[in-house]
């Protein structure tokens, strides 16, 4: 279900009585319905949102609107589900007015955005609500005219994931087994707490002492519960850390490198 703004009428009576638009906008419409468009809709910079359980953030949405009889008003929200009328989620709950520019240089184009605030415990639910975000875009120029697209563009949330390594013994002679444990974690927002993420690949890498490099020595993946362990034969001393690069719904995460002492 498309929603408008409650403040839009007030919103257009000031911008009219105080004839920001341009003379053409006054004049008969010669446009049509859908003449109006939409580009460079950019939801949090172009980054993925990702939150943990109980993560509030700002996110900001811009983007550029163009009529030619000038932009009145316009405004962008995101939606979650197969369609606007059976979405089940919508950021914000309600949507405020953009606040848009109009081009110096041409005055049937307007530049805007809308910032809101993110509440993870409020406003995420369900787990299902990771992955891809659409925008909806809307606009109504000068005279009266309204364009809705449903996709104007998109906008990634995902789980905030934690990651923990630890390489033992420590010191250990060269030539010996290293072992090297730790647990790939999720932020689950049904539950508002973080949880095993299983199957995942995670990457082994390990980094000479003295050197700014990392380089990858095998992959692990993770157990039911999230576990990570393997082995590695002493060679040198140096920091092991697991990586994990993210999936659709889940952000990446890197552990903090753990030192061993090589004798």
């Amino acid at each position: 279900m498309r929603v408008r703004p409650a403040a839009t009428t007030a919103f257009l009576a000031t911008v009219l009585s105080a004839s920001v638009l341009p003379a053409a906008a006054h004049a008969a419409d010669l446009s049509s319905p859908g003449d109006t468009t939409f580009s460079k809709v950019v939801v949090n910079g172009g980054k993925d949102i990702v939150l943990g359980p109980t993560t509030r953030k700002t996110v900001t949405i811009t983007w550029t609107v163009k009529d030619p009889d000038g932009v009145a008003a316009s405004w962008a929200y995101l939606w979650h589900g197969p369609n606007t009328d059976d979405a089940d989620g919508r950021l914000p709950a309600h949507p405020p007015t953009g606040t848009c520019t109009v081009s110096p240089t041409d005055r049937t184009t307007s530049t805007c955005e809308v910032s809101f605030g993110v509440d993870a415990a409020r406003d995420f639910h369900r787990n299902g609500l990771a992955g891809s975000w659409k925008v909806l875009g809307e606009a109504q120029d000068a005279n009266d005219d309204w364009t809705d697209v449903d996709v104007a563009g998109t906008a990634g949330f995902k789980r905030y994931a934690r990651i923990t390594v630890n390489a033992s013994p420590e010191p250990v002679k060269a030539g010996r087994t290293i072992t090297v444990t730790g647990r790939l974690t999720r932020a689950n927002w049904e539950s508002g707490t973080y949880t095993g993420y299983a199957g995942r690949p995670v990457r082994l890498e390990f980094r000479k002492k003295g050197s700014s490099v990392y380089t990858t020595l095998k992959t692990v993946t993770s157990s039911g519960d999230g576990t990570l362990r393997t082995t590695v034969k002493a060679r040198t001393d140096g920091y092991f850390r697991f990586v994990f690069t993210g999936t659709p719904t889940t952000g990446p995460a890197t552990a903090a490198g753990d030192f061993v002492d090589v004798r």
